[in-house]
C-alpha cells in the first residue's frame, strides 16, 4: 500500500556552551538543532534535522509555514520531484543559507522514511557494503591556551582516535608564528602516527595561509581546511597550487552547483559538503557523484550520525567527522546511537538512518 504523508512536526533543541570556544573568527555561544519529524498515514515516521548557532527560530518557520503544509498528502518516495519542486519554490528567498538548511532536514527526513518503508539501512538502499568508517575527532579552539590544546588533543589520542584536528588562526589569524609553535607542539605530544588536520576557520589570505601550510609542512599535515574566505574560490586555488598539503573545503557551499564551481576551479582535496546544509541525501548523493567523477576525497561535515549511511556507501570516503563540542547535544538527541571505538563507528543494521530520537530529550530542550 503506498504512503501518504500525514504530518509534518518540527522542533527546536539548543544548549548553550559552557567555557570559551572561539576560532579564528568567532565565538560559538549556542548550539542547537532543528529535528523535522515526517509522519505518514500508515504511522511510519522519518526525521531529519539541520543545526544552528544563529537562526534557528528562522529555519523552523520556514518548514512550518512554507514547506509542511505543501508535503502533506505527498508520496514521501518522491525525494528527487519533492526536492526539485522545494528548490524552484523557495529559490527566491535563498539558494543558500537557513532556506537550504530547512530543505535538507526535510530532506534526510524523507530518506530516513524512505529506508523505513523498505525495511533496510540507508547503506544498503544506496548500494554500500561497508560495516564500519574511520572518524575523527574534532576541536582544539584557538582560545584554547596551548597547555590546553595540547591536553585535549591528547585525551582524544587516548580516546582511541587516530585522526584529530584543531584549530588554527590564534588572535584572528595575525599571528601565524604562533600558530605554527602550536602545531609543533601537538605533533611533538601526540607522536608521529597521529594524523593531524588542522583548520583556519577562513581566516587568512591566501598567501598568509600559504606560508603557514609550508612552515608546518614537517608536521605531516593530513588536511588544511578553509585557509581563507569559503567564498573566495580563487585564494582558495592560489593556497593549493603554493602547498602541497591537501586542501580541505565546502562545508560552506550549498548544492552540486557550489561544489561543481570549487572542482572545476582546482580548488579542494578534500570536499567537505555538509548534508545538514548543502541540500539533504538527494543533493549530497550528486556532491558524492562529482567529487568522484573529479577524482578527489568526499569528506562530509560534521553530523556523523546522519552521515554515515550515506559516507558508508561512497567508495572516496577517507573519515567523517565527530565535533567534540556537539556530543552532549548529540548523546541526549538520540537513543544508543553508535560512538567511534578505536577511531572506527558501526554501521547501525537498523531501517533508514539506523537512529531513533529521544522525544523526552527533544521536549526538554526544546525553544
Amino acid at each position: 500500500m503506498r504512503h501518504r504523508i500525514g504530518r509534518v512536526d518540527v522542533h527546536l533543541v539548543a544548549s548553550p556552551i559552557a567555557g570559551d570556544f572561539a576560532d579564528s573568527t568567532r565565538k560559538v555561544e549556542t548550539i542547537g538543532m532543528a529535528v523535522v519529524r515526517v509522519t505518514t498515514d500508515q504511522g511510519l515516521e522519518g526525521f531529519g534535522v539541520t543545526y544552528h548557532e544563529v537562526g534557528g527560530e528562522a529555519t523552523r518557520e520556514l518548514i512550518r509555514h512554507d514547506i509542511a503544509p505543501r508535503l502533506i498528502g505527498r508520496d514521501p518516495l518522491q525525494t528527487e520531484a519533492l526536492w526539485h519542486e522545494f528548490f524552484h519554490y523557495l529559490r527566491g528567498v535563498g539558494r543558500k543559507g537557513l532556506t537550504f538548511c530547512a530543505l535538507s532536514a526535510v530532506d534526510i527526513a524523507l530518506w530516513d522514511l524512505k529506508g523505513k518503508i523498505f525495511d533496510m539501512p540507508l547503506v544498503r538502499l544506496l548500494g554500500g557494503a561497508a560495516q564500519s568508517v574511520p572518524v575523527y575527532c574534532s576541536g582544539g579552539w584557538t582560545s584554547y591556551s596551548d597547555e590546553q590544546l595540547v591536553a585535549e588533543m591528547q585525551g582524544m589520542v587516548a580516546q582511541g582516535y587516530r585522526a584529530i584536528k584543531f584549530k588554527v588562526g590564534v588572535e584572528g589569524g595575525r599571528n601565524p608564528r604562533r600558530d605554527a609553535a602550536r602545531v609543533r607542539k601537538v605533533r611533538d605530544a601526540v607522536g608521529p602516527d597521529v594524523d593531524l588536520l588542522v583548520d583556519a576557520n577562513n581566516c587568512f589570505d591566501a598567501a598568509t595561509a600559504a606560508q603557514l601550510a609550508n612552515a608546518i609542512r614537517d608536521c605531516d599535515i593530513t588536511l588544511f581546511e578553509e585557509p581563507v574566505f569559503a567564498d573566495d574560490i580563487p585564494g582558495l586555488a592560489r593556497f593549493r597550487k603554493a602547498t602541497d598539503i591537501p586542501l580541505g573545503t565546502g562545508e560552506h557551499e550549498y548544492t552540486k552547483f557550489g561544489v561543481r564551481d570549487l572542482l572545476l576551479a582546482e580548488a579542494a582535496d578534500y570536499v567537505q559538503a555538509d548534508g545538514a546544509r548543502a541540500g539533504g541525501y538527494t543533493e549530497m548523493l550528486k556532491i558524492a557523484a562529482l567529487t568522484q567523477a573529479f577524482n578527489v576525497k568526499f569528506a562530509p561535515h560534521a553530523m556523523e550520525h546522519i552521515h554515515l549511511m550515506l559516507a558508508a556507501a561512497q567508495p572516496n570516503m577517507p573519515f567523517l567527522e565527530r565535533l567534540l563540542m556537539f556530543e552532549p547535544l548529540t548523546d541526549g538527541l538520540f537513543r544508543n546511537a553508535p560512538k567511534p571505538e578505536g577511531g572506527w563507528m558501526d554501521v547501525p543494521d537498523k531501517p533508514g538512518l539506523g537512529l531513533e530520537l529521544d522525544m523526552d530529550f527533544i521536549r526538554d530542550a526544546r525553544r
